[in-house]
């Protein structure tokens, strides 16, 4: 169930994915995706003509995402189930990325892993591109919010309402993030799924300094996906750098 809601809730929510496209089309392919899920953004590659390989340690996210490649989807994308702090593939790639906030989940440790793989697999002038959500704002929100109604979307294997409610708080080091998706099912019950995401609240020049200390060369900052510039109060912190 936990796939099929996540892909649902966050599918709808595309505004970056016209950024992904150009960065693709200004490398070319293939392009490699971190922590791909359920095909947000490697789906839309995909179906705009690139061959584009998704990573991901989630085997059910993954098998979610498989389901839904088609015949008609060429060149078909690859998916690969492996850790984005260690993976090993036998291919250097002219684009890597690493979108929907997912980098700002790992711990230091694991964070300067995944650089050190990344710059492995990337070609010599390829792209590396990250979005994490703008660890200023975050360390300037209050230490905890109540639960706010965000959306209501239909199950896409039931045809029941889903209502989903989230709520944040924050630590020193983290700012975690809960949605609640209930299922409202006929009889009148209620199906409840609760989902936590934690992440780090690193500051960005830690972010910079460890995307240049594994050998990469930043070249934009941005704080937001209409390439506009990093602000403290930019919603995004999206980095370029090269190899």
């Amino acid at each position: 169930m936990l796939p099929e809601l996540i892909h649902t809730h966050h599918n709808r929510y595309l505004e970056d994915i016209p950024f992904w496209l150009e960065l693709a089309a200004q490398t070319g392919d293939p392009v490699l995706e971190l922590g791909c899920g359920t095909g947000r953004v490697l789906l839309p590659l995909v179906q705009a003509g690139y061959h584009a390989i998704g990573l991901d340690h989630n085997l059910s996210m993954l098998k979610f995402l498989n389901a839904r490649i088609v015949p008609q989807m060429q060149p078909a994308p690859g998916l690969i189930a492996s850790d984005m702090s260690g993976f090993n593939l036998a291919a250097h790639f002219p684009l890597v990325i690493l979108p929907c906030n997912t980098f700002s989940t790992l711990g230091e440790d694991h964070r300067r892993a995944c650089l050190d793989c990344i710059r492995r697999h990337l070609r010599s002038g390829g792209i590396f591109a990250v979005s994490v959500p703008n660890p200023q704002l975050l360390m300037q929100s209050p230490a905890r919010s109540a639960a706010e109604f965000e959306d209501e979307f239909i199950h896409p294997q039931t045809g029941n309402p889903v209502q989903v409610n989230s709520s944040w708080r924050r630590t020193k080091r983290t700012f975690i993030v809960t949605w609640i998706y209930d299922h409202l099912l006929p009889d009148g019950t209620v199906e409840r799924l609760t989902v936590e995401t934690a992440h780090q609240m690193t500051p960005a020049d830690t972010y910079l300094e460890d995307i240049r200390s594994a050998g990469l060369i930043v070249t934009e900052v941005y704080g937001d996906f209409d390439r506009s510039g990093y602000t403290a109060d930019s919603h995004h912190l999206i980095i370029l750098a090269t190899g």
